[in-house]
C-alpha cells in the first residue's frame, strides 16, 4: 500500500463519492422533463460510473481497500439527493450538481499531485482526464443556470457560480498533462 494517508483517503472517498454522484444523477435525469437535459445528465451519470471503475482500478493496483464507511455514507447521500430531485424543482439540482462537480475537479488533480510526490506517474493521464471531465460537467451545469434569476443569490450564499469556482481549470486554455501540476496547487 502507498505510504501517503491523504492520497489513500482521497482515493477511497472518491471511489464511494462517484457512486453517490451517479445515484444522484439517476434521480436528476428522472426528474427533468426536457429530453436533451435528460440525455446529458444520463451521460454524466455514465461518466461517474466510469470514474468509479477507474479509481477502483488504481486502488487495486496499490492494494488499497474500499472503505465500508464511505460506501455507506455516500450510498445514503446519493440516494437522498436522487430522491430529492423529484421534489425540489429544477434549479437546485442543477446548481448543486455544478457546485459538486466544481470541487471534484481538484480532487483528481490533488491525487495527481500526491502520486507525483511519492514518485508514481502511472496514473497521471487517467487522473488528468477525469479532472477535465469533471470540469466539463461543472461547465454544463453552470451554462444551464447562466441567466436564472436565483443564481446571484445562491452564488452569494454557497460561493459558486459565474463569479467563482472551486478550481482553477479553464477549458478554453487547458494546460497540457505535463503542465497540469499547476492546477489546484493552491486548493489543497
Amino acid at each position: 500500500m502507498i505510504d501517503h494517508p491523504q492520497l489513500v483517503d482521497l482515493l477511497r472517498m472518491a471511489y464511494s463519492a462517484e457512486r453517490a454522484a451517479a445515484l444522484a444523477y439517476i434521480g436528476h435525469a428522472g426528474a427533468v422533463r426536457d429530453a436533451e437535459e435528460k440525455r446529458a445528465i444520463r451521460q454524466i451519470e455514465v461518466d461517474e460510473w466510469n470514474h468509479r471503475d477507474e479509481v477502483l482500478s488504481i486502488m487495486q493496483q496499490h492494494g488499497i481497500s474500499v472503505s465500508r464507511y464511505y460506501e455507506w455514507k455516500f450510498l445514503i447521500i446519493g440516494k437522498c439527493i436522487g430522491w430529492s430531485c423529484y421534489v425540489i424543482g429544477w434549479f437546485m439540482p442543477f446548481y448543486f450538481a455544478g457546485r459538486l462537480e466544481s470541487g471534484n475537479v481538484c480532487a483528481y488533480f490533488r491525487m495527481l499531485h500526491y502520486f507525483d510526490s511519492v514518485g508514481i506517474r502511472d496514473h497521471h493521464e487517467v487522473l488528468f482526464e477525469m479532472g477535465m471531465k469533471e470540469k466539463e460537467h461543472e461547465v454544463y451545469f453552470l451554462d444551464k443556470l447562466n441567466n436564472h434569476r436565483l443564481l446571484p443569490y445562491f452564488e452569494r450564499f454557497f460561493n459558486w457560480g459565474k463569479r467563482g469556482s472551486f478550481n482553477d481549470v479553464d477549458l478554453e486554455a487547458k494546460y497540457s498533462l505535463e503542465l497540469s501540476k499547476g492546477y489546484c496547487s493552491n486548493k489543497d
